[in-house]
Formats: structure tokens, C-alpha cells, sequence
């Protein structure tokens, strides 16, 4: 075999490992938002057995976050209350800077067809929601 006929058998074995690679990393995030809701942050790792995704939602009652599995998406939603001083801190008088999103929210992520929705587990601990989305065994 010649050094250029194994040059491009080489760049095209890269070629098709890297569009392997990309496949399997890849992961979609969707600038869908409506008018009235904010998007929290997300962090997400594919990982041996699952994919675990993390949500900022500090300050946000557990009991107000919804999770939707299905085929091919998560969707995360729910309500953040403004953070505002107690009554006993005293009545706020003037807003001097508010930068923290608050009323309603929806993140909608893209997921890979393995994920299996029936063991799909959160837990939410120092203001992070962790998901868990196992993947199927094949």
C-alpha cells in the first residue's frame, strides 16, 4: 500500500470516529422559551449506566418543580417565588438591583432514545435538582 492511499484510508477512519464520537456525546439544549418563563441553568454528564442532569434551582420548593419524561425529551418546569426580606426583616422600601429570575420556568432538553423513563429518579440537595435518567440495558 502506498503512503498517500493509507494517508486518506487514515483520514477517513478519523473522519467516521469522530462523527461516532459526536453521536455519542452529543446533546441538545432548546432555546424554546416562552414569554413569561425564565430557563435555569443545567449541567449535564453522560455517564457509565445513566445521564445525570444538574438544575439551578436554588430557592425553589421541591414541591413546585414538575419533570415530564418522553420519547426524546425532559421537560423541567415549575414557579420560583421572588426572594424577598421577611416581615420580621422589615418592609422593603426601594428594589436597589434584582437579578435573581423568579415566576415561572421551563427548561426542555433533548434526550438520547435509550433513556429508560420508567427509572428515572430526583433529588434535590444545596439548591441543585439532580436527575437521574438511567439508560437502557440493550
Amino acid at each position: 500500500m502506498s503512503k498517500p492511499s493509507r494517508t486518506v484510508r487514515l483520514e477517513h477512519l478519523q473522519g467516521r470516529l469522530g462523527n461516532v464520537a459526536y453521536e455519542m456525546t452529543k446533546f441538545h439544549f432548546s432555546g424554546f422559551r416562552t414569554s413569561d418563563a425564565w430557563q435555569p441553568a443545567v449541567n449535564a454528564y453522560r455517564c457509565e449506566h445513566c445521564i445525570r442532569i444538574c438544575v439551578d434551582l436554588a430557592g425553589v420548593d421541591r414541591t413546585a418543580i414538575e419533570l415530564a419524561v418522553s420519547p426524546g425529551q425532559l421537560t423541567i418546569s415549575g414557579h420560583r417565588d421572588a426572594p424577598e426580606p421577611s416581615r420580621h426583616e422589615g418592609h422593603a422600601m426601594q428594589v436597589l438591583t434584582m437579578e435573581i429570575d423568579h415566576g415561572p420556568f421551563e427548561r426542555i432538553i433533548a434526550l438520547p432514545r435509550q433513556v429508560d423513563r420508567a427509572r428515572v429518579s430526583a433529588e434535590q440537595r444545596n439548591g441543585m435538582l439532580w436527575i437521574t435518567l438511567p439508560l437502557q440495558h440493550h
